[in-house]
């Protein structure tokens, strides 16, 4: 699922708060920047077209969303494309860069050779 910027900046927001209606969102993105509601509004119903919210049982006269795909969901299909433009599709030059910038804590680092430790040990399995 390909989402656009924005669209991903309102996602922030469902997967943080869970469930809001689209004058609450709204309201959360107004404190970043500037934006219309009904382009807000707009987003949301792409979002649900998409598949990537859906609406709630009526609570009022409030529509109220929830998300449907994960953050895991989306970086799924984000992440490869990102890798191929930015890096030669060659995930090393990613995490070297970010620890060339010095993007990564101590515990990020563990974490990493942690994992990569685990990933060699049953690459076999």
């Amino acid at each position: 699922m390909k989402l656009s910027e924005f669209e991903l900046d309102v996602m922030q927001h469902f997967w943080q708060q869970g469930t809001c209606s689209s004058p609450q969102v709204h309201k959360l993105i107004c404190l970043d920047k500037q934006s219309a509601y009904t382009t807000v509004k707009t987003i949301i119903d792409r979002l649900e077209d998409k598949g990537a919210l859906k609406r709630e049982p009526a609570s009022g006269r409030s529509i109220i969303y929830s998300p449907i795909v994960t953050p895991e969901d989306i970086s799924k299909s984000l992440l490869p494309n990102f890798v191929k433009r930015f890096f030669s599709g060659k995930p090393s030059q990613l995490i070297a860069q970010m620890l060339k910038d010095d993007e990564l804590s101590d515990d990020d680092i563990a974490y990493l050779e942690s994992y990569i430790k685990d990933r060699k040990n049953n690459k076999g399995k």
